[in-house]
């Protein structure tokens, strides 16, 4: 189960990397990157969640970001790091199902794969402090 929801996200990311810079349609571009995958049809669902989410509460999720990263405007992150965020994000506040740590654990690991040299820090760094106002606000997160 863990690989194959790792290639989701992973497929997820793809989506949301496409969406960001050509601004096509978050449905269209999920089935896309979908097609011939071969995930299973809960882990297709995921992705098609995930991709959904983020694009109707990309404003709320970005917000966050800026929060939790204002040394870095939102238009200077790098694509990959921007999205891996809001990916993130999203599964740790709306996706109550994954673990808090596990959520973390694999942004990193897409910032692995993904990112450049210093994505895996910079997201393991922005996520931990996501988890302690998670954490202090009983599983929410306000906006400020």
């Amino acid at each position: 189960m863990v690989g194959s929801r790792r290639k989701a996200r992973s497929l997820t990311l793809q989506a949301l990397y496409e969406i960001d810079l050509a601004g096509h349609a978050g449905d269209l571009v999920a089935n896309s990157v979908l097609d011939g995958a071969g995930l299973s049809k809960d882990n297709e669902d995921f992705v098609r969640e995930i991709v959904a989410g983020i694009t109707n509460n990309r404003e709320q999720l970005d917000g966050y970001i800026t929060r939790f990263a204002p040394a870095w405007p939102l238009t200077q992150l790098p694509v990959v790091d921007r999205n891996i965020l809001r990916l993130s994000i999203y599964e740790l506040l709306y996706l109550k199902n994954t673990p808090i740590k596990v959520a973390i654990n694999e942004a990193v690991e897409l910032a692995k794969s993904f990112g450049g040299d210093s994505s895996p820090k910079f997201i393991n760094g922005v996520l931990s402090s996501v988890y302690e106002a998670i954490s202090k606000k009983g599983n929410s997160l306000p906006q400020e």
